[in-house]
This record gives C-alpha cells, structure tokens and sequence, in this order.
C-alpha cells in the first residue's frame, strides 16, 4: 500500500527465500538429481517467471488491488479453454453456464472499475484518457497472465503423469531457475530496496528481526508465510489434482484474500463489484458440482442418524 509498485522485489524475495530453503533441504546441496528433465523445468519456469513479472507490472497500470484479484479469479474460465482446445475435453451444460456466469461477474467488476478510473476527480481532462489508455494495457496484460497461467497448469498436469509427483523437486526449481531473470528487474528491486531502508524501524528490541525496518520485517514475513503455508501446498494440490481443482482451490483462496483486502484496507468497493464477486463465485460452486455431492452427503448422514 505504501509503494504500490514493489512487486519485483517481493516475487524476488520469495523466490530466493524459497530456492535457498530447497537448495539445502530438497536439492542436497546440487547433489541430488532431478527426477524430472531439466529441459521440462526451464519451459515451466519461463512460464511461471512471466505471469509473475506480468502481474506485477499490472498493479503499475491503474489496476486497483480488488480488481487484480478477481480478474485473476477468472483462471478457472481460462483452464477450461485450453482444455477444450488443447486437451480437447468436453463438459456439460452445467459447466458451461457456471463459466459464462464467472465470465460475467468478471466482465461487471471490470467495467465498475473502468467507471471509477474514467470518473476519478482527482484527473484533469488533459490526464484522464492517458490514464484510462494505460489501464486498459493493465487489462491487456492481466489477460495475457491468465492465458499463460492456464497454459502452466496444463503442462505441469502433464508432466506428473508422465514422470511422477514430485512437488517439492517442482517447488526448488521453478524458483531456483528464474533468479538470474531478476537482473533485468534489478534497479527497480534496488530502488525500493532504499525505500523499504526508510520505511522506520518496526520497534525497539534485541532481536535483528525486530530491530529491521518495518517494511523489511513484513517482506520476511511474506517470503516465510510463501513457502510454508501458501506455495508448498499449492504445488503438493498439483501433484494430487487436476489442474481445473487445483485453478478452483486457489480461485476460493483469492476470495478470501478480496474480502480482507476489501474490510482491512479499506479499499473501494460498491454493490456492483459484490454482485460480481457474487457471480464469481456462484459459477466456481457450480463447476465443482458441489450441490450434487451435498445432497448425498445429507442423506448418508441422515441414515446414520436414524
């Protein structure tokens, strides 16, 4: 919130926290091989490191925060697509109307916004079309990021069908890889490297962590909270899962992080953008069938009661 165009160093961050912990514990110090090629890692890494960078930049272009995340929510409707294209699955009716309703609640959070940058008071009539090109790039390029994530999961399916599960192997290296890529990033990483210096220390202790800048502090934090609650678990759901459920359990997951982002921050938020958020989600239940499986539920729990 204080430097909204900090994502570069705190993908950078995770990604060095989390490869450094996987080059001990995991990669054995470069002992260990891997038991899946390492060709097929550098084309899922090169993935993986664009739709970061992509996302990142897109908060850089007049993307509200909410907005990032249900736009992103919007992978479910991409996986689909290029399962049915390249995979070339099908699926029923009810898939199809729980995917036009997610597109639709993304479509009414996406012109709210558009609404909000065009009528933005504090934009004189010279800045107002500059500013509202630059977020219709922010569109473009979190459309691209969506793409390319879907295009991911598929292949990461593919690969652990064919060389077996092996997510913490997967975890080290798309991280480990992508490091050298951050050089291409590093003034922007240095130049909030200085501004995190100056964000005040966190308080007065005798721990180093305490005594850190607060911002520095709460980046550690994040990178901790990355590998061993959020992107662990993600990676093991890959080796478990389809990659459509695995796009669904992280799509509810972004739901919660949009309510807290809406309720702790403050952030902007009408009754039309919860329509949407609403629409969203609707569709993602529906996909997953979850009213079929429930009331099978109830009725085996009946049984037993009687």
């Amino acid at each position: 919130r204080q430097f909204p165009g900090c994502g570069n160093i705190v993908t950078f961050s995770q990604f060095l926290f989390i490869a450094v912990e996987g080059f001990i514990f995991e990669a054995n110090f470069g002992r260990k091989r891997p038991a899946i090629p390492i060709r097929n890692y550098f084309i899922m890494v090169a993935m993986f490191f664009t739709v970061s960078v992509v996302n990142n930049y897109a908060l850089n272009l007049n993307i509200a925060m909410p907005l990032h995340m249900i736009f992103r929510s919007g992978s479910l409707i991409a996986s689909m697509a290029l399962g049915i294209i390249i995979l070339k699955k099908r699926y029923s009716v009810s898939k199809y109307t729980s995917i036009a309703l997610v597109s639709l609640g993304i479509f009414t959070c996406t012109l709210m916004s558009a609404k909000q940058v065009a009528s933005d008071s504090n934009l004189n009539q010279e800045d107002g079309p500059q500013v509202f090109l630059w977020w219709l790039l922010g569109i473009a390029a979190l459309t691209f990021a969506l793409l390319m994530s879907a295009r991911m999961g598929i292949f990461q399916e593919t690969l652990y069908q064919r060389f077996g599960k092996h997510s913490k192997e997967a975890l080290f290296y798309n991280h480990a890889l992508p490091l050298p890529g951050f050089l291409l990033l590093a003034p922007n990483i240095y130049h909030h490297a200085v501004l995190f210096n100056q964000s005040g220390e966190c308080c007065a202790g005798n721990s180093v962590l305490l005594d850190l800048p607060i911002l520095w502090k709460t980046l550690w934090e994040v990178s901790f909270l990355q590998l061993y609650v959020c992107i662990r678990g993600v990676f093991i759901l890959t080796t478990e899962c389809t990659s459509l459920t695995v796009t669904l359990v992280v799509t509810l997951r972004k739901f919660v992080s949009l309510i807290f982002s809406i309720l702790y921050f403050q952030n902007p938020f009408t009754g039309w953008h919860w329509l949407g958020t609403a629409f969203v989600f609707v569709g993602t239940l529906m996909y997953t069938e979850v009213w079929n499986s429930l009331g099978p539920f109830l009725r085996r729990r009946r049984r037993k009661e009687e």
